[in-house]
């Protein structure tokens, strides 16, 4: 009994250190540049649960707590859009058991994640969910829908959940779109710019600003099909060995502070 009470009290003080060290870093960090958009490819959560004998399901639930808090580190730090690769399209050829988790677990959290008092309420931000949705199983819809209603008055920050997403499948649909918008001038003459596409682009549909940082956790140094059209000029690309539910602020501070040393330096 002794020694669980010593237990709970150096994890409170632990805990209470931890939270105001954070505090110090978060404003060291506002008193710089801060990116207006960062995007993160969540990998590693299969790998992290792996390595701790766990089932692939509770790898991707901590997966999703880790999204809580580097979202709400973001959401300190004024950064107005964050956008995630949460469900490739190429995702549905694995396994059915580890497919039906992973969309209970994204019905679960979309419902928590958007419920009045909880994140995105408390720092004003509005839930996107990009990609082919009409993929995804009917509940999973329907509380996708639900979610983006009852965010969509939010307008300090936007999360952009990308699920089930392919970026040669977004830039597809956006031609397709600037075809069909083209076809509808009085003009013998068919032009489809640069600009015609970005407007149908997924992000620039919901109002995302550009791209500043793209970050891969987990070691892998590929971007798998995520945000190729808006990561093709001034976007910063980070790697990271660390798995995706372990990444936290001391993580992402280098990451950040490379942002901002880019930033003075070209100025």
């Amino acid at each position: 009994m002794i020694r669980s009470f010593i237990y709970r009290a150096l994890s409170w003080v632990q805990n209470k250190v931890s939270k105001k060290l954070q505090n110090a870093l978060l404003k060291v960090l506002a008193s710089g540049p801060i990116p207006q958009h960062v995007a993160f490819v969540m990998d590693g959560n299969r790998r992290y649960a792996r390595r701790r004998h766990q089932a692939v399901f509770q790898g991707h639930a901590q997966g999703f707590e880790a999204l809580r808090r580097v979202l709400e580190i973001c959401m300190r730090l004024n950064v107005r859009c964050v956008t995630v690769y949460a469900f490739a399209i190429e995702n549905f050829k694995r396994s059915p058991e580890e497919v039906d988790a992973l969309m209970e677990l994204a019905e679960e959290k979309l419902a928590e994640i958007s419920r009045h008092g909880d994140l995105l309420d408390q720092y004003g931000v509005r839930l996107n969910v990009l990609g082919k949705k009409e993929l995804l199983p009917a509940s999973v819809q329907a509380a996708v829908r639900k979610a983006e209603e009852m965010t969509a008055k939010n307008n300090k920050a936007m999360l952009n959940l990308c699920m089930p997403y392919a970026s040669r499948d977004d830039m597809t649909s956006a031609i397709e779109a600037s075809v069909r918008e083209a076809l509808q001038e009085d003009s013998d003459v068919i032009t489809i710019t640069e600009e015609d596409v970005e407007v149908h682009i997924m992000t620039s549909v919901v109002g995302s600003p550009p791209l500043d940082i793209l970050v891969r956790t987990s070691g892998v140094k590929r971007l798998s099909d995520f945000l190729l059209w808006q990561g093709c000029e001034d976007t910063q690309i980070q790697f990271t060995s660390v798995y995706w539910p372990d990444f936290g602020l001391l993580d992402f501070m280098p990451l950040l502070l490379d942002y901002q040393r880019k930033i003075w330096s070209s100025a």
